[in-house]
Formats: structure tokens, C-alpha cells, sequence
């Protein structure tokens, strides 16, 4: 195993100036994730650099197989944690041969709305808190549980440490420090409320860019999980019964929200969100609605609240932005499971460009 392991890790900068890009794209379902590797003649810095690639979309649901070819743009580079080196990961976006974009291409659309003069001049930023849950690879069962069984109630896991409170923990630090190596700007982590989920943070980021690094976040954290042999849930409602379900709350300013007199910008903004909640909970993450329930720190997902300081709301603003007049707000209706190009593009297409 040992020369097996070496060879993974074979430097091939003392050999070669070739490099190996990893093409990342999003597959039929909309949420799994597909990719597959090609030598490059060298070193590579921005995605115009690099050649446009098909796949067999009939084999990932989509494109039939009678005209099967998807061809792949690529978006966004970074840095490779698995091979290192000028090694890099690249994500993609898909289109027909005609350049369409594919039906799941949610990439193509939020381009659009945040190229808008309107939405560029206001410097969306964008704060993404994941969460995901860890399963046993075999019976896909929280990672810490009894098989068959149950853990103590909810209370001691938030945050929490020792080997009978944070289960993961080793998955949880590599998956945050290959996001910083490959070039995400990964805030923060921590254990969550329900033994074996976890949250990972990233932002603030700009406009798209902060739906790409969610994206190769997550691809990276299922590389992660395949290597330890654990199973990666976005579900948003893993565990029935007493337990918190997994969301991507996502936390949003405007350059105008984060000027003096931002607080009533704010408040408008979230109005505005309120006339549009049904269209927003509908691309929000599907099974949200188990989620949803009122309980266990959300709001029912047929009604729209907001306040300060309250878990329970759709929208929360923070106690220091009413203090200070300006800041940001928190959307927590996104599923776990939800599109970041979606959501973050939607936020910003109602609270900018939308007239009621």
C-alpha cells in the first residue's frame, strides 16, 4: 500500500511540465456530481485557457443516446488538494453541440442576472452555510449512531467535543483545509445539532462565484468522503422524528445594504422576498418540506416571517445590523439539497431587478 501511496502522491513537476486537469460538472439529477480528468501541455490560469470537452450525456440522464453529446464549458479554476502541484480542478457548465445550455445547466441563467448592469453595480456578496450529513456506507445510517439505533436526545452535539458528541471530525478538518488549499474562501466549520451533520461555511464571495465554490466544495467533500469510505447526505430531513433537518442558509448583502441607511434597503428587500415566497420555496431544495415544519429552528414553509435575531423566521437579520443601520440578512429557507446557482441568483433577481 505504501508504494501504491506514493505514487498517488507522485510529484510530476520533476519530470514534466504537463498537468492534469479534473473537468467538474452537475449531472441529471441536478445534484450529483460527475468528472473526469485530461493531460494539459502546462500550467493553466484562467478557465479561457482551456478546451471546451464533451461527455456521454446519455449516460449521466442527460441527453438521449441516439444524440448523446454534452459538451462542457469550463467556468472556474482551482487548485487541485488531491494531486497538487499545477494540478487543477475545473468547473464546468453544459451544453448541446449547437451551444445551448442543457436543461440542468442552472449555471447559464444565473450568469445572465448577475452580468445585469443593476445587480453588478451593487457587488452581490453571498455567505453559504452547508450542511450535510455523514452516513455508514452500508446501511446509511448516521456516522456515530448505534446500527439499528438511536444516540442520546439532541443538546450536547452543537458544536461539541469528545468521541461521544462530534463524529467525523477527521473528514470535517481535511475537507476544510483542502477548500483553502484548492482557493475557496471557506470561513468556518462546525458540528451541528443533530449527531453526524455538519456545516461548512463559504464567503463572503461575489456574485457566481460564491455558486462555483459551493459547488467544488461539495465536489471536493465527496472526494473526501469516498476516500474514508462514508457516505455524503444533502438530504434535507435525513432522520425523521425529533431531529434538525440539514439547510444552506444563505446570507446576503448589496453594496447599498452595506452603506449608511442600509437597514431600510434591507427591509425592503425582504418585503419584496415575502410577495415572492412560494416561487422561492418551489427552487428552494426538493423535500424542503420536511424540513420546513416550524420545528426544530425554521419556519413552516407556507409562511413568511422575518426578525431579528429569530432562528424560527424565514429571514433573519442579525442584532448588530439593526444596531449599525446596514449589514447584511440571512435566508434560512434553502434546503441543504438547494442549487446555489439558483438561490443566489433568485435573491438577487428579487430584491434588485423584480418590481412588484
Amino acid at each position: 500500500m505504501s508504494a501504491l501511496a506514493d505514487l498517488i502522491n507522485l510529484d510530476l513537476s520533476d519530470s514534466t511540465e504537463k498537468i492534469i486537469a479534473e473537468y467538474i460538472w452537475i449531472g441529471g439529477s441536478g445534484l450529483d456530481m460527475r468528472s473526469k480528468a485530461r493531460t494539459l501541455p502546462g500550467p493553466v490560469k484562467d478557465p479561457s485557457e482551456l478546451p471546451k470537452w464533451n461527455y456521454d450525456g446519455s449516460s449521466t440522464g442527460q441527453a438521449p443516446g441516439e444524440d448523446s453529446e454534452v459538451i462542457l464549458y469550463p467556468q472556474a479554476i482551482f487548485k487541485d488538494p488531491f494531486r497538487r502541484g499545477n494540478n487543477i480542478l475545473v468547473m464546468c457548465d453544459a451544453y448541446t453541440p449547437a451551444g445551448e445550455p442543457i436543461p440542468t445547466n442552472k449555471r447559464h441563467a444565473a450568469a445572465k442576472i448577475f452580468s445585469d448592469p443593476s445587480v453588478a453595480a451593487e457587488e452581490t456578496w453571498y455567505g453559504i452555510e452547508q450542511e450535510y450529513t455523514l452516513l455508514q456506507k452500508d446501511i446509511k445510517w448516521p456516522v456515530g449512531w448505534p446500527v439499528g439505533g438511536f444516540p442520546g436526545p439532541q443538546g450536547p452535539y452543537y458544536c461539541g467535543v469528545g468521541a461521544d458528541k462530534a463524529f467525523g471530525r477527521d473528514i470535517v478538518d481535511s475537507h476544510y483545509k483542502a477548500c483553502l488549499y484548492a482557493g475557496i474562501n471557506v470561513s468556518g466549520t462546525n458540528g451541528e445539532v443533530m449527531p453526524g451533520q455538519w456545516e461548512f461555511q463559504v464567503g463572503p464571495t461575489v456574485g457566481i462565484a460564491a455558486a462555483d465554490q459551493v459547488w467544488v466544495a461539495r465536489y471536493i467533500l465527496e472526494r473526501i468522503t469516498e476516500l474514508a469510505g462514508v457516505v455524503l447526505s444533502l438530504d434535507p430531513k435525513p432522520i425523521p422524528g425529533d431531529w434538525n433537518g440539514a439547510g444552506a442558509h444563505t446570507n446576503y448583502s448589496t453594496k447599498s445594504m452595506r452603506e449608511d441607511g442600509g437597514y431600510e434597503v434591507i427591509k425592503k428587500a425582504i418585503e419584496k422576498l415575502g410577495l415572492r415566497h412560494k416561487e422561492h420555496i418551489s427552487a428552494y431544495g426538493e423535500g424542503n418540506e420536511r424540513r420546513l415544519t416550524g420545528k426544530h429552528e425554521t419556519a413552516d414553509i407556507n409562511t413568511f416571517l422575518w426578525g431579528v435575531a429569530n432562528r424560527g423566521a424565514s429571514i433573519r437579520v442579525g442584532r448588530d445590523t439593526e444596531q449599525a443601520g446596514k449589514g447584511y440578512f440571512e435566508d434560512r429557507r434553502p434546503a441543504s439539497n438547494m442549487d446555489p446557482y439558483t438561490v443566489t441568483s433568485m435573491i438577487a433577481e428579487t430584491t434588485i431587478l423584480w418590481k412588484p
